[in-house]
């Protein structure tokens, strides 16, 4: 990392504060033309590569909020797609967003490319950034070098002031704007340290055009994602607070995930992996499928991804509104079939469009969370443990029969139990033990993990002990 970002303070996830209320954090939206560097920008301000880059326009399509932190103080950047004149279509609503975001920011920074200069577009963007009545800092990126750094005077005729020429990919002029957006900002709160813990995170998963990002816009009120008919209109993922069933919680609209991360290139490749951070980053995951269509292997693919990182699972079967009597059938059939694996998982039909049944995605969402901390006593686990193999004992293998000693709960979110054993067990009975764990305690809506430690046979006149 560069000089200019000496004092970094370690970024922290958003936190919730149970003293004096500090009031809302500052805001900074970062707009301008497609490709000046917005995203590039915004990695630089919150000191790690988190916003989508490509070197082709269009990449940011939503507005997307991120924590930061600079000498001290905190506040939320937010990077926009490309604003643009008299857009249409799917650009008309990116800009729309863009425009969202000066509205409701305290502080614009307009990013200008220090290459290129002024441009009819640039120009057209000051009429509404004057409409805000907004704080502006003009920013001239790409200064990469002392002559462009020169040439970046010429943006005085813009009307805002001084041009700040920095580089936002090598960090250039850095630390000296940060400070000027200290400057501009309202009073920020103080960073308060071992807060309790803020709304439950949740993330949206899917394959490209399931709704995931009309379902955000449902809870939220507000176009707060671009809703496109044609698949993959959003890269980056995307934070909300919205509320449902009466509590917060924090939503991440993520990209549609279309090939492998190891398969995917460019933008797709960038996307897949920040959709794999969100779902690590949160607490429980909603798969949205669309019920319309055949369950696929992209649709089975997620649903590894979620199960994997071990986070609580909710399958949300969307575009309800488009099923009939025969379609209801073969999902039927399908979901019998494709989801064996995971019947575990709490299972919903809704309609983001209509609004059908999205008052049941927050019980859902808390059962899932229940089952995922759920913690149950070592004395009461191994009093049904016994029971379970006296009546159902292991099979004989080689005229014997492996024996469970004793079992314990290691962790929670996910439920994590040890088998302690006299020999490894067969996969079939470990799975037999897990069937009927579930059957006992529920686990709805979170996987739960088993490990088997056979005792450790040291030879004649040996005891022996667990291995681990």
């Amino acid at each position: 990392m560069s000089q200019d970002f000496e004092g970094w303070v370690e970024l922290r996830e958003p936190e919730v504060d149970s003293g004096e209320p500090a009031g809302p954090q500052p805001v900074v939206a970062v707009v301008g033309r497609p490709n000046v560097g917005k995203s590039t920008l915004v990695n630089r301000i919150i000191g790690r590569r988190q916003a989508v880059v490509e070197d082709i326009p269009g990449v940011t399509r939503d507005r997307v909020p991120y924590d930061a932190q600079w000498n001290g103080r905190a506040f939320t950047v937010v990077d926009t797609g490309g604003w643009e004149p008299d857009a249409k279509d799917r650009a008309a609503a990116i800009a729309a967003q863009a425009e969202t975001a000066v509205a409701t920011a305290d502080v614009v920074l307009f990013v200008v490319d220090a290459m290129v200069g002024a441009t009819d577009v640039d120009e057209a963007a000051l009429k509404m950034l004057r409409r805000s009545a907004k704080p502006v800092i003009l920013i001239a990126n790409k200064a990469d070098n002392t002559t462009i750094e020169m040439e970046a005077t010429s943006l005085w005729s813009l009307g805002l002031g001084e041009p700040f020429p920095i580089s936002a990919l090598h960090g250039r002029g850095s630390g000296d704007l940060l400070d000027a957006i200290l400057d501009a900002l309202p009073e920020a709160p103080a960073i308060v340290e071992n807060r309790p813990r803020g709304p439950r995170r949740v993330a949206l998963v899917g394959r490209p055009n399931v709704g995931k990002s009309s379902l955000l816009n449902r809870f939220s009120g507000e176009e707060r994602a671009v809703v496109d008919s044609v698949a993959g209109t959003t890269v980056d993922p995307v934070d909300s607070l919205v509320e449902i069933g009466g509590e917060t919680w924090q939503l991440v609209d993520t990209a549609g995930l279309r090939k492998r991360v190891g398969k995917a290139s460019g933008t797709e490749y960038y996307a897949s992996l920040r959709t794999a951070s969100a779902i690590e980053a949160a607490e429980v995951a909603v798969v949205l499928i669309d019920s319309s269509e055949v369950i696929s292997e992209q649709d089975q693919r997620i649903l590894t991804m979620v199960v994997e990182s071990g986070r609580a699972l909710v399958i949300a079967f969307n575009k309800w509104d488009l099923v009939d009597g025969d379609r209801r059938y073969y999902l039927d059939k399908e979901i019998d079939r494709e989801l064996r694996r995971i019947p575990w998982a709490i299972r919903l039909n809704l309609s983001a469009k209509t609004g059908r049944a999205v008052d049941k995605l927050a019980p859902a969402l808390r059962k899932a969370l229940a089952s995922w901390e759920t913690r149950i006593p070592t004395a009461q686990l191994n009093q049904w443990l016994t029971a379970l193999v006296q009546a159902t004992p292991h099979p004989v293998r080689g005229g014997r029969a492996p024996r469970i000693l004793f079992a314990t709960q290691a962790g929670a979110a996910p439920p994590r139990f040890v088998l302690f054993t006299t020999g490894p067990l067969d996969a079939g009975y470990q799975r037999f033990v897990e069937r009927k764990l579930r059957e006992e305690f529920g686990f709805e809506g979170s996987p739960i993990e088993i490990s088997v430690r056979p005792r450790k046979k040291l030879g004649p006149g040996g005891r022996g002990k667990a291995h681990g």
